[in-house]
């Protein structure tokens, strides 16, 4: 299967970075929220992504005005049926997930993929919730999406060879180097990342180190492009915390018990830079 249009849930930061990254590629982005002020809100973003790549001289205007020309927005999960592959970017939350896969799996064309952008949720699990389990496969972009390299290919158990093959020849035509993982609590990446952030907390929170001098020394000593707590921040602290939350259940191990500051944190509201506060301020 070569895949034309692209059906995106959520058109968040996930969303709408998915959204870019189709359309700069030539492919067709049909980006779906519940609110068209959410709709506009994401469009709005990636023509705001697209202007800096002209100022920096990586993108012509006649090309953005091309990829604009390939997302539509909707509010109506009824446009996705065009779509040969719809990618879930909505929440990390599983029953949110379900609510969304049920509806979708109902509207699209036997033949379409679907994929979920989880970053620590079972890929067999949330395949099960749908008529599809073959055609279901995890694609665990990073932020912010249209920079990063790298896009996790998760297979849960009944994924079939042709659905991975469909999905990893539309990751290169991302312009992504994929990599694949078996499907396991966190995967590859957030695996080791997100217990990093957790411990980092855990180091503030003993007063240990300032928050700038624990950034200063990951960045430094680690050759980190960014501190774990401003990465924290960016992710958003209540993606880590629910991240870290699903470890604890599926693993039982207490390393992986989310640091209380953490979770004060996210209960006062603070969770980064989409709030405006964090572990910084914004």
């Amino acid at each position: 299967m070569t895949i034309q249009t692209v059906g995106i849930i959520g058109a968040g930061t996930m969303g709408n970075g998915i959204a870019q990254a189709c359309a700069v590629a030539g492919i067709r982005a049909v980006m779906v929220d519940i609110s068209q002020g959410a709709v506009d809100k994401g469009i709005a973003t990636v023509s705001g992504s697209l202007d800096r790549l002209i100022k920096k001289e990586k993108l012509t205007a006649e090309q953005k005005t091309a990829a604009m020309a390939l997302i539509q927005g909707s509010t109506n999960y009824d446009d996705l049926k065009q779509a040969q592959l719809v990618i879930e970017a909505a929440t990390e939350n599983y029953e949110l997930k379900l609510k969304i896969l049920k509806q979708v799996d109902s509207l699209l064309a036997p033949e379409a993929i679907i994929a979920s952008n989880t970053s620590s949720i079972s890929i067999t699990k949330l395949a099960a919730a749908t008529s599809r389990a073959d055609r279901f496969i995890g694609m665990h972009f990073f932020n912010p999406v249209p920079m990063m390299a790298l896009v996790e290919i998760i297979r849960g158990y009944l994924t079939s060879d042709a659905t991975h093959a469909a999905v990893k020849d539309l990751s290169e035509r991302l312009g992504k180097s994929p990599i694949t993982v078996k499907n396991a609590p966190g995967f590859v990446v957030n695996r080791i990342l997100v217990p990093m952030i957790n411990e980092a907390f855990f180091v503030l929170a003993e007063g240990s180190a300032t928050a700038e001098d624990i950034d200063a020394g990951m960045k430094l000593g680690c050759n980190q492009p960014i501190g774990p707590l401003a990465l924290a921040d960016m992710i958003g602290l209540d993606v880590c915390l629910a991240v870290m939350e699903v470890y604890l259940e599926e693993f039982g191990d207490s390393k992986y018990r989310p640091c209380p500051l953490l979770k004060e944190m996210v209960a006062a509201g603070q969770l980064g830079r989409k709030t405006g506060r964090g572990v910084y301020t914004y």
